[in-house]
């Protein structure tokens, strides 16, 4: 008789074991006991599927969910009176993407996938009721809105001090160094997934500017590009661009 064949994993079972990425997210900077950690993976959520460019959250929303970003990557941004966008923060898997609102009751920024994105909404009401009651699980919420605004700040150094050309490396580094350590085994050769337009919006630059520091850093050896596709091709160079140091992600802090 052949061998029955393996049954593919039922949804909730696959999105379970996406969740493990969040989990670790937060163990990375704060310990947590394995019981808080399973009360963490036994958190109640819906499941969705968005499209690329789907508003999650819009300024003066009182949200009742926290989005956990599973797959994907979205991006905070705030728009000036006159319509220009500035992008403030970007989310890559295993981010909560809303903790705020366990704290503050609207919220001050969009919220926006970049690219095709699973999230997975858990009820504000639960996870306010793990904190209230865990003590580990409230410091590592607290610790994530730290290293969230330790990143915020160094951002804002990047775009009021840097030059051009470190400026975009050093973005280029915090993503491949984010994400490196999220996913271990992604590829060394970080794909980019922002348009001219959309690094322009994070730095502070014209897309036109943006465009020429990438010939620059292609001339360099350091990014990759082909049409509309970018790549970080060489890390290190990048990092001695822009004397990359990542103290403010914060990453031995669970030591």
């Amino acid at each position: 008789m052949p061998p029955r064949p393996e049954m593919p994993p039922r949804p909730e079972q696959s999105h379970k074991a996406q969740l493990d990425m969040f989990v670790r997210k937060l163990t990375a900077h704060s310990p947590l006991p394995l019981s808080d950690q399973e009360a963490l993976l036994a958190l109640p959520y819906q499941y969705r599927q968005l499209a690329p460019n789907t508003t999650i959250l819009r300024e003066g929303d009182r949200p009742q969910v926290c989005p956990i970003l599973l797959s994907g990557f979205a991006y905070r941004y705030k728009l000036a009176a006159d319509g220009g966008r500035q992008i403030v923060g970007l989310r890559i898997p295993g981010d909560p993407l809303d903790f705020q609102s366990l704290y503050l009751r609207t919220v001050d920024h969009n919220l926006q996938t970049l690219t095709q994105a699973d999230v997975a909404l858990v009820p504000l009401a639960e996870l306010e009721q793990l904190a209230d009651t865990r003590r580990s699980i409230a410091r590592a919420i607290l610790v994530d809105i730290l290293v969230e605004a330790s990143i915020g700040r160094e951002w804002q150094l990047n775009i009021g001090r840097r030059h051009a050309l470190p400026r975009l490396a050093h973005f280029l580094c915090e993503l491949a160094y984010r994400v490196q350590f999220s996913e271990p085994q992604a590829d060394a050769q970080l794909d980019v997934p922002l348009t001219q337009e959309q690094l322009a919006d994070i730095l502070g630059l014209t897309p036109v500017h943006v465009n020429r520091t990438l010939k620059t850093l292609e001339q360099e050896g350091a990014v990759t590009r082909s049409g509309r596709r970018l790549w970080a091709s060489d890390i290190n160079a990048l990092a001695r661009l822009c004397d990359f140091s990542p103290l403010y992600l914060h990453r031995d802090n669970a030591a």
